[in-house]
């Protein structure tokens, strides 16, 4: 047991040198770490946790992750025979490294069966769920205010501040009306 605890310690440091800088290596928590498979337009996510007895016991493999709700079943039992067929031949040595790397070399042929249609169906899906979220949003509601509200505001702002009318208020009606009505001479006496 104090065996594989210290083999875990010594693959931790291994793991965060060799993967350090690389975006498709995420490590979850001390004993379960994410590695990002990709091909072209085609990927997934192929997580591994320790057990306690690991190396001495393989280690749990997880493809049931939501990144990868778009591979097939068939591909995914492919992906999980070749990881365990890989893990069998390495009990007792620390083998996350080696399990990330015996997949990237078989990407292709394993992603082959998964089809085009599925990845970009499931995608526009996606879209669609969130135009559809957008379009759920309400909007802002407005203030609405009584008539009486609207008036009281109304006088307050044609009134001012001492509760009468600025010096001039009616002048452009004055000079409007004015404008309008024809000029006649004024009447001589």
């Amino acid at each position: 047991m104090a065996d594989d605890a210290e083999q875990q310690a010594e693959e931790i440091e291994v793991l965060k040198s060799i993967y350090e800088g690389d975006e498709n290596f995420k490590q979850c928590d001390p004993k379960t770490y994410q590695y990002k498979y990709i091909d072209g337009e085609k990927s997934f996510v192929m997580e591994i946790s320790w057990g306690p007895t690991y190396p001495t016991d393989k280690p749990k493999v997880n493809l049931e992750i939501f990144y990868n709700q778009h591979l097939l079943p068939s591909v995914k039992e492919k992906i999980l025979s070749v990881v365990n067929t890989e893990a069998e031949q390495w009990l007792g040595c620390a083998m996350t490294y080696t399990l990330f790397e015996c997949l990237k070399e078989k990407v292709p042929e394993l992603l082959a069966e998964q089809t085009e249609e599925l990845v970009v169906s499931s995608r526009v899906e996606k879209i669609i769920l969130d135009d559809n979220i957008e379009t759920t949003k309400k909007p802002e509601k407005k203030e609405h205010l009584t008539k009486a509200q609207k008036r009281r505001a109304w006088d307050k702002a044609e009134l001012g501040r001492g509760g009468e009318k600025p010096r001039g208020w009616d002048w452009v009606d004055i000079v409007k009306h004015l404008s309008q009505v024809p000029h006649q001479p004024a009447p001589t006496s």
